[in-house]
C-alpha cells in the first residue's frame, strides 16, 4: 500500500460518515456503522476522531427495548452558517440555518416599491442573523432567489422589470460588499427545479422543466441533472415568448400573437374569468373559483389551459424533456384538474408525449431551494462534500469570503 493511502481512506470514511449524518439526522455507533460498512472498532475510532475534531458532538441517547439507551451523534451545527432568501417585489423572506440543515430563524420584511431597496434588503438579512445571535459576516453563504436572471458577464439582473432599483450594477457583488460575505443570486424557478430535484418529483429525473405559469412566467431547465442557464443567464426567460390567443372566449386579445406573460398576467386571467361569467381579483383566485363552480367554471379552465399549454408547446417541441412540472400559485390553484387539461391541449399540439404534473413541493419552494443551494456550498467548503451540479451563479467576481 503507497504511503498516504490510510490517510485518504480515513478521509473517504470520514465524509462517508458525514454525509449519512446529514442525510439521516442523529444516528447512533450502531446505525452509522450499518450505513457506511466499516466495522465496529472503525466506527468507535472514526467517531472519536471527528468529535475531537468538533465536527459530530453527542445529541441525546436513542431509547428502546429493554436494553441500555445508545448514544446518538449528529454533524456540529455551530461549525458553519447560511442564509436562504426569496426576494419578490414585495417581500423578502429569509431563513438562517446551520450547516447541518435546522433552520435557526426566519422573518419576513415588505420590499418598497421605490426607494433605498437594497438598503431594506441588506437591513432584513441583519435582523435576520441578528436572531440566531450572529452578523452577516458570520454567515458562510448567502443565496438570493430571485425573478430574472443574473448576467454572467456582469453580474446585472436582466429580465426583471418588476424589481426597481435592482438593474445596472453587478448585484452578487453589490451585495457581498454590503453583507460581508459570500453571496449567490439565483433564479427563483431555477431553486424551485432545484428543491424538485432534491425533495420533489424529480428526484429521479435527468431531463425535466419546470413551469410557473403567472405574472412574468418563468421556466427552468435542467438536462442531464444540471441547470441549464444559458450565455446571458437568460435561459427559461419565457414570458416574453410570443404566442397566439387559443382561448375560446373573446377577450380583446390579438389573436395573431401577444406574449406568454401578458396573457397569463393577473390582468389577462381575470379578463378572461369575466368573459366566463367569474369575477376575482387575481389569477389564482379566478382558478379556485372556477373549480368551486363546477361545470359551470370548465370552460373558463380549458381557455386558461390552452392559454398555458400553448406557450409550454414552444418548450417541449425544442427541449424534448422527460416532464414538465407546473408549478406556482396558479397550478397550485388549478390542481390536477388545470394540469390535466394542460396536458390535453399538450397533446394536440406537439408530437413528444411529454407527461405534465404539478410540482411536489408547495409552501416556500424558492426559498428551500435557496437552502438546499447555501448549504451545499457551505458544506463542499467545510467537509469537502461535492457540491450539486445545480450550484447558482455567484457573480463574475469569484465569491470569497472576507473572514
Amino acid at each position: 500500500m503507497r504511503a498516504g493511502s490510510p490517510r485518504l481512506l480515513r478521509e473517504i470514511n470520514d465524509r462517508a460518515a458525514i454525509e449519512a449524518l446529514l442525510r439521516n439526522g442523529p444516528l447512533t455507533r450502531s446505525e452509522l456503522e450499518g450505513l457506511i460498512g466499516l466495522s465496529k472498532p472503525a466506527t468507535a475510532q472514526l467517531l472519536t476522531r471527528l468529535e475531537t475534531a468538533d465536527t459530530v458532538i453527542r445529541n441525546g441517547l436513542r431509547g428502546g427495548g429493554r436494553g441500555p439507551r445508545a448514544q446518538l451523534w449528529s454533524v456540529n451545527g455551530a461549525l458553519a452558517h447560511v442564509a436562504a432568501v426569496d426576494l419578490t417585489p414585495e417581500t423578502v423572506d429569509v431563513a438562517i440555518a446551520d450547516i447541518s440543515g435546522a433552520v435557526l430563524t426566519e422573518h419576513r420584511a415588505p420590499m418598497p416599491k421605490t426607494g433605498e431597496v437594497l438598503e431594506t434588503f441588506v437591513s432584513a438579512i441583519g435582523k435576520a442573523a441578528g436572531q440566531a445571535g450572529l452578523a452577516t459576516q458570520q454567515l458562510l453563504h448567502v443565496v438570493v432567489g430571485s425573478p430574472g436572471a443574473v448576467d454572467p458577464a456582469t453580474g446585472e439582473l436582466a429580465y426583471a422589470p418588476h424589481l426597481p432599483g435592482w438593474s445596472g450594477f453587478d448585484v452578487p457583488g453589490r451585495l457581498r460588499s454590503a453583507l460581508g460575505t459570500s453571496v449567490s443570486v439565483e433564479n427563483d424557478v431555477n431553486l424551485v427545479a432545484l428543491e424538485e430535484m432534491v425533495a420533489g418529483r424529480a428526484t429521479e429525473v435527468r431531463n425535466f422543466v419546470v413551469i410557473w405559469p403567472a405574472d412574468l412566467v418563468g421556466a427552468a431547465v435542467v438536462i442531464n441533472g444540471s441547470l441549464l442557464r444559458g450565455a446571458t443567464g437568460g435561459a427559461g426567460e419565457i414570458d416574453g415568448l410570443q404566442i397566439p390567443d387559443r382561448a375560446n372566449a373573446d377577450t380583446d386579445t390579438d389573436r395573431l400573437g401577444g406574449t406568454f406573460g401578458e396573457l397569463l398576467s393577473n390582468v389577462s386571467i381575470c379578463k378572461l374569468a369575466r368573459a366566463h361569467g367569474l369575477a376575482a381579483r387575481n389569477g389564482h383566485t379566478a382558478v379556485r373559483k372556477a373549480l368551486a363552480a363546477g361545470p359551470a367554471g370548465r370552460e373558463f379552465l380549458v381557455d386558461l389551459a390552452r392559454r398555458i399549454a400553448t406557450g409550454v408547446a414552444s418548450v417541449v417541441a425544442v427541449l424534448d424533456p422527460e416532464l414538465i412540472l407546473l408549478s406556482g400559485e396558479i397550478a397550485q390553484a388549478g390542481g390536477t384538474t388545470l394540469n390535466d387539461l394542460v396536458a390535453a391541449e399538450l397533446r394536440q399540439l406537439v408530437v413528444p408525449r411529454t407527461p405534465v404534473q404539478l410540482a411536489l413541493v408547495t409552501g416556500k419552494p424558492v426559498r428551500s431551494g435557496a437552502l438546499h443551494s447555501a448549504l451545499a456550498v457551505a458544506r463542499e467548503q467545510i467537509f469537502g462534500l461535492p457540491a450539486a451540479t445545480t450550484e447558482p451563479f455567484r457573480g463574475h467576481v469569484a465569491a470569497t469570503s472576507p473572514r
